[in-house]
């Protein structure tokens, strides 16, 4: 696909210019090829989290929702308050609270599909976590193909995890093409994301040149002839110094003669970036799980309420990142105790799903044919 740009003096992504000075005016052609972003864990953390504000609203909302989920701890059938484990995840090491921590490793899921936790062990109990970045860690697979360590690497320093050991917790999202590796929610928003941020670079260079586009400059003497070389190298030179940029917006344009300026203008249709950028917002909400009514994205009637979306995110998209950290962190922190633990989060404590809670309250109070300890263990007490 061939698409013409009628701009005399500039050229488009620094393409060749096929320039023809017979008539003065000129077209640039070039492929209209797209370009995307590389889908690593760093690109994708740059354009998703630190450039586009849906995906980076989407995984605070996440990322702090779970993490303000208490945690509850049974050993056994038998609820323990006291372990040293709830210490822990509620400070897991020097540097981090534990609400602090918990926002980086989910952080890291939704952003890589993987999470690495050092634990320090001290007579076969963790002592303190710490967080590994994703995108330093190298899975070393043996001959059987099943993974032998884990290589983190920052700089010159190496550091080996024998698999096995204890030492290190990977948490990872399910990926149908990698054995070992997690799969990002945001790569499967990446063609959204990078359709989102090109609207909002057109919108910006748009503004830039007088929030329109540029037009012909045609030159069309009564007596014929063309501009010669060091002519139309001044009259470039000019046009780009004194009438581009949005500083000189608006400034007239003096023409000597033979000299005719028509002005390209783009159509209301072609100007309306708004519905593209909405519709690659919900998508990327899409892949996150996070209602678009929540982040404000007009034009979305999902849901019949903000009450009933707000529950559906917690439901669909934060429960079940909580209850596969917790199966993971249970399963991890059971290694060399005499009893396996279970970690729970605390959903009495959930704001979110209070309206659900108050059901179910009701719901069983009302039941007759119930004692008051079946009652109890019916909403989990």
């Amino acid at each position: 696909m061939k698409f013409p740009y009628f701009l005399p003096w500039r050229r488009a992504g620094g393409l060749p210019a096929a320039e023809t000075k017979a008539t003065g005016f000129i077209t640039l052609t070039a492929e209209g090829r797209a370009h995307w972003s590389s889908r690593t864990y760093a690109a994708l953390s740059r354009e998703g989290y630190m450039k586009n504000p849906v995906a980076h609203r989407a995984v605070r909302m996440i990322a702090e929702a779970a993490a303000s989920v208490p945690w509850l701890l049974y050993d056994g059938d038998e609820e323990r308050a006291d372990d040293p484990l709830l210490l822990l995840l509620a400070r897991p090491n020097g540097r981090m609270a534990g609400v602090e921590f918990l926002e980086a490793l989910y952080g890291h899921l939704l952003l890589s599909g993987n999470a690495f936790v050092e634990g320090v062990r001290i007579g076969g109990s963790v002592r303190e976590l710490h967080l590994l970045r994703p995108d330093r860690m190298r899975v070393i697979e043996g001959r059987d193909g099943w993974p032998e360590a884990h290589e983190y690497r920052v700089g010159a320093h190496l550091r080996r995890y024998p698999a096995g050991d204890g030492g290190l917790l990977h948490l990872r999202t399910f990926h149908p093409l990698d054995d070992h590796m997690g799969f990002a929610a945001l790569e499967a928003a990446s063609v959204a994301l990078d359709l989102s941020n090109a609207a909002a670079h057109w919108n910006k260079a748009l503004l830039d040149n007088s929030a329109r586009p540029s037009g012909a400059l045609v030159y069309q003497p009564k007596e014929g002839g063309n501009l010669s070389p060091d002519q139309y190298d001044r009259l470039k030179a000019e046009l780009e110094e004194g009438y581009s940029g949005p500083a000189r917006a608006g400034r007239p344009m003096l023409l000597e003669g033979g000299l005719d300026w028509k002005a390209m203008g783009l159509s209301p249709r072609e100007m309306d970036f708004m519905e593209a950028k909405n519709g690659a917002a919900r998508d990327i909400a899409l892949a996150f799980g996070v209602p678009p009514m929540l982040i404000g994205i007009p034009g979305d009637a999902t849901y019949a309420n903000y009450q009933e979306a707000n529950r559906a995110f917690w439901r669909l998209t934060v429960l079940p990142l909580i209850s596969r950290t917790a199966s993971a962190l249970s399963g991890w922190f059971s290694e060399g105790r005499e009893s396996a633990v279970r970690l729970a989060p605390d959903l009495d404590q959930v704001a979110g799903l209070s309206v659900e809670r108050g059901e179910l309250w009701a719901r069983v109070g009302a039941a007759g044919f119930l004692s008051e300890e079946e009652k109890r263990r019916a909403v989990g007490y």
